[in-house]
């Protein structure tokens, strides 16, 4: 238990209520404060569930009394609905009264429909009657017709026949017309070989005359043969010039090609750089790429080369290696642009200041020689093979800086026997290097002189994955611009070449041409003679065949003989003919001795078949009148399953309904007369309010709701009683027995500080949010008991009443011990010193639980019990002396008066 000063002045501000709360978690039992909890929720309810009950009584009064007022009208209500129930019921009737009205109908037209048919069934008999003799007649006429059409068939036959001989005939007579024609041509044939033998001669006489005349051509051979001399050396200059174009085209290409390939290489090195500058910006520089390139569009404006971002100048071939580069240089450095001149840097610092890179100068010290890198027996055995400044390549003024910058001359690289004799290399004065999977670093105390190390594993590169050498970006530049230069070199050399290639050509040309038209001269003279020479063979030939052609006596006899081969064929189709034309003759006789028969037929059949359309017609119209009855029952079949549905939608008939249609009117006239009537009696019933009954009901059914709830309510209300009840014969007792107790003590402490002190239950019957712990003390003898409160007590009063008050709560708790802080502060000397004897006088007795008293300060000559002990804490930096003669028993006064010298 810990009681500080600031928690007994929070206690004295206590209202009785919250004392009460707070002394039930202080003492006593631990179900205190929860039954008492309960039960002030209980009681709230209780409250509630009185207040509910009330109100629902009173409304379930007012509502009773508003409903017996409107039963008057309710009935009145109740008779016009029962007079509308009854309309409504004959309403139910009066569609099935038109269904029975629709099932006679349909029923009368089912006997009209069955009327038609046996009429319809005693016609088509009649017509079939009738229609046999016709049939039969058919038949025969039919039999009649098949034979005239066999004999027109054979009149066709016959005139066919007649027609291909006479056209025969006719052709044969036109064949020996031909015949005659082809004698009077064979005159006039004869007449015109004649004159052509004739012409024939005369143009062989001139042909031999023409080529007897054509003069002699020798074509210049010298001449030629000069020409094609010049021809060929002209052709092998052409060739050679050719070869060499073809040899240059070839080297052209290759150069291009090769061009091509720098070109290639150097985009990808370049797009390398763009990888770098992406993953500079990626890794938390965002304007590198922009800074990049404002350097190179003003590369014109700078003294002296600017190199930067360091990271694309540094090429690292060995991947392992670029790790530890990276691991080694700060990510400042990567992202920093180096300049050799410090107009440029101040320039840079000015324009590059939005983008956030860093800008370094390198000066070169022209007297600084660095001796060359040496691997010693001692390094190789502990596996050192190299320097971090030797494992990349880079321009010297980066390679300077990152050196004075990072150290990189004093970084080694060892292997994996490196890192098992890591404490060996120190001995080297090596203090920092690699191994594939640990950073060494020792560092040298400024004070002690010692040596600490520190190892860190090796990350992997995520800048110099992709790094180039800037130096073989630049070797491709120059060879980029050799062989643009080479290439076009040779194009003008290629062009020079094309040129004279051309000009032999040309030249050559021209003595072909001349050398083609002696030829084509020659030729045309040779040509000339040959068309000559063949002409005069024709013409010889030509003679020969015209005299060759036969006579005119042999044509003329072939001529007659085929003429009267001709004539006796002729005669011969005549008389087929003449045979034809009897048998036909013959069969048209037939055919009108059969024609006559099938016009007797047609005229009996005609008869019988005008009386057999008029019995045709009568059947029609019995057919037409019964599918008109069909669809009158198809009709009344409708109308009747339509009624039924309609009658159906509206009530279907139950036994109870038709027992009520037998007791209505069995008219349609008479049920509407019968609804008029009782409707006129239900608009008799008059009333004013025409929800009067819907409120009635809805307000009964409100007083039904409202009595459940009520009956509820009570029984509620009952159950939260009993149950009030029960907690407050656990609680109430067992509280007033520890108010009591502590009372006693109280009453008995407060005698011997004071005059005197009580402590009371305030209870409030079932209001237990209001019971609390009065607190009434008197400090005067001629005074009278009042409740500890601000405006009758001091300060001091109330701090004393509220500490006996806690002291009287001591004896009824459990614990293994209690503090006390300060307490004493705030009370006068006569008030301090009586409090202090209680708590002496409480701690002391027998079974009670440790006590802390803890204060700055204590009265003198305070009385003190054998349990008691006093314990003073010192500290502070002139506490020493002090203690030392504490700690050899002198009194305080000794130790108070050391001090004070």
């Amino acid at each position: 238990m810990f009681l500080p000063q600031d928690r007994v002045s929070e206690f004295a501000k206590l209202a009785p209520v919250q004392l009460l709360e707070e002394t039930e978690k202080a003492i006593g039992d631990p179900q205190l404060p929860i039954q008492h909890h309960a039960l002030v929720e209980k009681s709230r309810k209780l409250k509630n569930i009185e207040v509910a009950v009330n109100m629902n009584g009173e409304t379930l009064d007012r509502e009773k009394a508003l409903n017996s007022e409107l039963e008057k009208d309710v009935e009145r209500v109740r008779q016009r609905e029962e007079l509308l129930s009854k309309v409504e019921c004959m309403r139910k009737k009066l569609p099935w009264l038109k269904y029975d009205m629709k099932k006679a109908e349909y029923m009368e037209a089912k006997e009209v429909e069955k009327d038609a048919k046996i009429k319809l069934d005693e016609a088509v008999k009649t017509l079939k009657d009738l229609k046999e003799p016709i049939e039969k007649q058919k038949q025969e006429k039919s039999l009649l017709d098949s034979k005239c059409k066999k004999v027109t068939n054979l009149i066709q036959d016959n005139a066919k026949q007649r027609m291909k001989l006479l056209e025969k005939k006719n052709h044969l007579g036109v064949q020996l017309e031909g015949k005659y024609n082809e004698m009077e041509d064979l005159k006039r044939q004869e007449e015109f070989r004649q004159q052509r033998i004739l012409k024939a001669k005369e143009e062989l006489a001139a042909a031999e005359i023409e080529l007897q005349n054509l003069p002699n051509y020798e074509p210049p051979r010298d001449k030629l043969e000069r020409l094609r001399s010049q021809i060929t050396e002209l052709q092998i200059f052409a060739n050679q010039k050719r070869m060499q174009k073809s040899e240059m085209e070839k080297l052209i290409n290759q150069k291009k090609m090769a061009l091509r390939q720098c070109i290639d290489r150097l985009k990808d090195m370049e797009n390398t750089k763009y990888k770098l500058l992406q993953a500079l910006r990626n890794s938390g520089t965002g304007g590198i790429i922009d800074a990049y390139q404002w350097v190179q569009q003003h590369k014109d404006e700078l003294n002296k080369e600017v190199y930067g971002p360091v990271l694309l100048e540094v090429n690292v071939p060995d991947r392992v290696h670029a790790d530890y580069l990276e691991g080694q240089v700060p990510y400042y450095i990567w992202k920093s642009f180096i300049t050799q001149d410090p107009v440029d840097r101040d320039f840079l610092v000015r324009n590059l200041k939005s983008f956030d890179v860093p800008i370094l100068n390198y000066v070169r010290n022209e007297y600084h020689f660095k001796d060359p890198f040496e691997v010693s027996e001692k390094m190789n055995e502990l596996g050192i093979y190299t320097r971090l400044d030797q494992v990349f390549d880079a321009p010297d003024a980066v390679k300077e800086v990152l050196i004075s910058q990072c150290g990189l001359d004093r970084s080694y690289i060892g292997s994996k026997e490196t890192d098992k004799k890591a404490d060996d290399v120190a001995k080297l004065n090596i203090l920092d290097f690699w191994t594939p999977e640990n950073h060494y670093r020792w560092s040298s105390s400024r004070y002690g002189g010692h040596l600490s190390a520190i190892v860190e594993p090796v990350h992997h590169s995520r800048l110099l994955l992709c790094s180039v050498d800037a130096g073989e970006i630049e070797k491709q530049r120059c060879r980029k611009e050799e062989l643009e230069e080479s290439v076009i070199a040779l194009e003008e050399s290629f062009k020079s070449l094309l040129m004279e290639q051309k000009h032999l050509e040309n030249e050559g040309a021209d003595l072909q041409r001349q050398r083609e038209e002696i030829i084509s001269v020659a030729q045309e003279k040779k040509r000339t003679q040959r068309e000559l020479e063949n002409r005069l063979n024709q013409k010889k030939r030509k003679l020969e065949s015209v005299e060759k052609e036969d006579d005119l006596d042999t044509g003329m006899a072939k001529l007659i003989d085929e003429a009267a081969k001709i004539r006796i064929q002729r005669l011969q189709y005549a008389i087929a003919i003449k045979d034809l034309l009897v048998e036909a003759v013959r069969y048209k006789w037939s055919l009108a001795e059969k024609l006559m028969a099938s016009i007797e037929f047609d005229a009996k059949i005609r008869d019988h078949e005008i009386n057999l359309k008029q019995h045709e017609k009568f059947s029609q119209q019995a057919s037409l009148h019964v599918e008109y009855c069909k669809k009158e029952v198809e009709n009344h079949r409708e109308q009747l399953s339509a009624a039924k549905r309609h009658a159906e939608s509206i009530a279907v008939i139950t036994p109870k309904l038709a027992k009520a249609f037998l007791e209505m009117p069995t008219t349609i006239e008479e049920l509407d007369a019968a609804i008029q009537d009782n409707i006129s009696q239900a608009n008799s019933i008059l009333f004013l309010n025409q929800n009067v009954l819907k409120e009635y009901e809805h307000r009964q059914e409100k007083i039904e709701s409202i009595a459940k709830k009520l009956e509820a309510d009570r029984e509620e209300l009952k159950r939260c009683l009993a149950e009030i009840d029960s907690l407050k014969e656990s609680w109430l007792p067992t509280l007033r027995n520890l108010v009591a107790r502590i009372n006693e003590t109280f009453s008995r402490n407060f005698q011997e500080m004071a005059v005197a002190g009580e402590v009371s239950l305030d209870e409030h019957d079932k209001d237990f949010d209001q019971f609390g712990i009065l607190i009434k003390v008197k400090f005067r003898q001629a005074g009278q008991l009042q409740v500890l409160s601000a405006h009758h007590q001091s300060g001091g009063e109330r701090s004393v009443s509220t500490i006996l008050y806690l002291v009287s709560l001591q004896d009824l708790t459990n614990c293994p011990f209690r503090v006390v802080d300060e307490i004493n502060q705030g009370m006068d000397p006569i008030n301090e010193r009586k409090m202090f004897q209680q708590l002496v006088r409480a701690a002391s007795q027998p079974s009670t639980p440790q006590c802390f008293i803890l204060t700055p300060k204590l009265l003198p000559d305070l009385e003190y019990s054998e349990a008691c002990s006093i314990l003073n804490i010192m500290n502070g930096p002139w506490i020493e002396q002090p203690a030392k003669v504490w700690s050899s028993g002198e009194c305080w006064r000794a130790v108070t008066g050391l001090a004070g010298d």
